[in-house]
């Protein structure tokens, strides 16, 4: 039985909260002033409101993450792993909201939600360090047959569209968007449809974490609505995608196909989620570029 809230019990007007979009660093409404209810899991109790972003809400997230691109990317590898690691402090001391916000909205018990947000602590954990160790790491020192240095090097490849799985929740959330951040992209999340709430107090949490404005935007709503304009987005350079539904894939594999811009899917069963970072992952949104330098006599 669906607990009875303390507004009610005490006899006045509960008030819910209604959760914003977050784009350009700043949290607003859709521009088509559409707010839908967020239920429990058992469909029995609302448990609050939820800003519902149109294609308008997209495009306008697309040019505030290229805007944010410029200086995220230009930005030194020690600053951007210090600011992903802020933001798993700051995961840390909000564990019990989200561990709550997961448990309520998704449906799961106290223990699974705690494990998913300890997940996701070290998930952010891990990807800080690969902030200063991608280019080492994929980058190269080519040989030639002339009097060059050649070297080919990493680096991110621009405004990333993140489409995240239903379940879990939150886990594939972080670890998909650390693993494209960390190279200097910056992203527009779409998140979980049945279970958006974690998603958008994690909005919450990266605002106060030193993250740059229009790095990370986070846009709740129907999947459907958003994918065709992602895809075919001329500013977008990439797609992943964490679901396994069918008719998204083939939405999105049709419109990047007339484009060109990368596409990559990444879908693991729901307990897998959290377990590591994957580094290969980080390849899905990154060019390599190579540069000749002359060797002085």
């Amino acid at each position: 039985m669906a607990k009875t809230p303390a507004a009610a019990r005490n006899g006045r007007l509960q008030v819910l909260k209604t959760y914003k979009l977050y784009v350009g660093g700043a949290f607003i409404r859709s521009e088509s002033g559409k707010v839908v209810p967020a239920l429990s899991a058992d469909g029995r109790q609302t448990l609050a409101q939820v800003s519902r972003a149109s294609r308008k809400d997209l495009r306008d997230a697309v040019v505030a993450a290229r805007k944010a691109f410029p200086k995220w990317a230009g930005a030194a590898a020690y600053l951007k792993g210090q600011i992903l690691y802020r933001a798993a402090e700051m995961l840390e001391m909000r564990s019990a909201e989200m561990e709550g916000e997961i448990a309520r909205n998704a449906g799961v018990s106290t223990a699974v939600a705690r494990r998913e947000v300890a997940d996701a602590v070290e998930l952010l954990v891990h990807y800080a360090g690969w902030t200063d160790k991608f280019t080492a790491v994929f980058g190269s020192v080519n040989p030639v047959s002339s009097p060059h240095f050649n070297f080919t090097y990493p680096e991110g490849t621009g405004v990333v569209v993140i489409f995240c799985p239903d379940k879990p929740s939150f886990a594939p959330l972080v670890h998909l968007v650390a693993a494209t951040i960390l190279t200097g992209n910056t992203c527009i999340v779409v998140p979980s449809e049945t279970a958006p709430l974690p998603a958008l107090t994690f909005g919450e949490i990266l605002a106060t974490s030193d993250l740059p404005g229009g790095v990370v935007n986070i846009l709740s709503g129907r999947r459907a609505d958003l994918a065709a304009v992602a895809a075919s987005h001329m500013d977008v350079n990439a797609i992943v995608n964490g679901c396994e539904d069918a008719a998204l894939d083939k939405t999105l594999h049709e419109g990047t196909a007339v484009n060109l811009k990368r596409y990559a899917r990444h879908t693991v069963p729901v307990g897998d989620w959290g377990t590591g970072g994957h580094a290969q992952w980080i390849l899905d949104t990154i060019e390599f570029k190579t540069a000749w330098h002359p060797i002085g006599w």
